[in-house]
């Protein structure tokens, strides 16, 4: 008689022709030797944070209630598909320190756990970023302590490297973000270069066959939608690469990659997508997405939205025209669009008894609340995801005046297991149940 596996490592992953692919979270991972200890088959929390520019509008941007059920402001209707899946937060300051760029500390210093009068060597109130705290815990368990990605389209770095970069290890010690989503594929599957095959599924068929004889139905069909979207991630990058080559054949422009082309609704999807991909096969349990770099010089195109490239920093500065303003907002939208977007990617997928959203705190936000003014008071946060059961949502909380960012950073880090009771300049955490 044979006997049917009823058991599979939560290290298991495919292989083929020096290809490697990890494997989503299955029930046969948590059955047999997990029944003991249930706790330690209950899917990980994951932290990611998603970072707009240059601030908001905020008389579209602010809601009028508070409370549960609140009603969404205009910037922020996008996320009425997800809302019950996502937390508003208002009155999170920051102090800005005189003397160095407001926009480098906005982008840079978001995510610090330096105090105002913390300075580094180069007067910037940055020390290692609260994505990086809590990377130091989560990344004991996964392959990559972290995953940083960047929609910046250009490779022409007109600003220095505080403006592209929101994850630092500590000062002067950047966690420099990736761009390219096809080196962050082949980073994330350990894909190597092979001519003959078009595709990292391709090489691991072969096992993910035998595989499949020991799985059950559920499992068949996670397993199915897992590889499907992997596909869809390779065939997102090979679309964009096709249109590349049609551009270089009529030599209307010669961008030297494929992601250039890309249009910034699909160059955010795609990182998003490749974002998902790391969590659901436990890579990581921390990312950051920079939707666009701060205070970028190089008008950025956003097809769809604008007839012509749009100079977003510029433009914060232009408020008190109407139409200008007006135009802002629509960017803003833009912003919360995309993010509600990847939210509801991550409510699709299936994780234990809930979703991947069920065990993530995915928080969009900004450095500065107003680009016109360059303040760093009632900066926008948004946080989508439960935390394990750990944060209530569809709620909005408006905290007091004065109340640090640093609270809320503190109470993710101790949702994630960092064992820390100050964060920054934080006074407490800040109650996210």
């Amino acid at each position: 008689m044979i006997l049917k596996r009823t058991t599979l490592s939560r290290r298991t992953v495919l292989r083929g022709a020096g290809a490697t692919l990890a494997l989503p979270l299955l029930e046969i991972m948590q059955s047999g030797s997990l029944a003991a200890a249930p706790a330690k088959g209950k899917p990980p929390v994951r932290t990611a944070f998603f970072y707009i520019p240059n601030g908001v509008v905020q008389r579209a941007w602010h809601p009028v209630e508070t409370g549960t059920g609140f009603a969404l402001s205009p910037t922020l209707q996008p996320l009425a598909p997800v809302r019950e899946h996502i937390s508003l937060f208002t009155k999170l300051d920051r102090i800005k320190v005189a003397g160095t760029d407001g926009h480098a500390q906005a982008g840079a210093c978001w995510l610090s756990s330096a105090a105002p009068d913390e300075l580094s060597p180069a007067g910037y109130p940055l020390k290692k970023t609260i994505d990086q705290i809590i990377a130091e815990e989560a990344g004991k368990h996964t392959a990559f302590r972290s995953l940083e990605l960047s929609c910046n389209p250009y490779e022409d770095n007109r600003e220095s490297v505080y403006f592209d970069n929101i994850s630092w290890y500590g000062h002067g010690h950047v966690a420099r973000s990736l761009r390219d989503p096809q080196a962050v594929f082949n980073r994330l599957f350990a894909v190597k270069e092979h001519a003959e095959h078009g595709s990292v599924l391709d090489l691991v068929m072969d096992d993910a066959k035998s595989l499949d004889r020991d799985l059950g139905k559920i499992d068949r069909e996670k397993l199915d939608e897992y590889m499907e979207s992997v596909r869809t991630v390779e065939l997102q990058i090979e679309r964009v690469t096709k249109r590349q080559a049609e551009i270089d054949k009529l030599k209307i422009a010669a961008p030297t990659k494929p992601w250039q082309s890309m249009t910034r609704g699909e160059f955010i999807q795609v990182m998003g997508n490749l974002m998902i991909l790391a969590f659901r096969t436990d890579l990581t349990r921390v990312a950051t997405i920079m939707s666009s770099p701060e205070r970028w010089g190089s008008p950025l195109k956003v097809q769809g939205l604008f007839d012509k490239p749009v100079q977003h920093h510029g433009m914060t500065h232009g408020q008190g025209n109407e139409r200008v303003r007006k135009e802002l907002e629509r960017l803003d939208r833009f912003h919360v669009e995309q993010f509600a977007s990847i939210v509801a990617k991550m409510a699709e997928v299936k994780e234990g008894a809930g979703t991947l959203l069920d065990n993530m705190i995915f928080t969009l936000g900004s450095g500065i609340s107003d680009g016109s003014l360059h303040v760093y008071t009632d900066l926008p946060t948004i946080v989508a995801g439960h935390g394990g059961g750990q944060i209530a949502t569809n709620r909005h909380l408006k905290s007091g005046q004065g109340t640090p960012i640093a609270n809320l950073w503190l109470s993710m880090a101790q949702i994630m297991g960092v064992k820390t009771n100050r964060i920054a300049d934080s006074t407490s955490a800040l109650p996210l149940g």
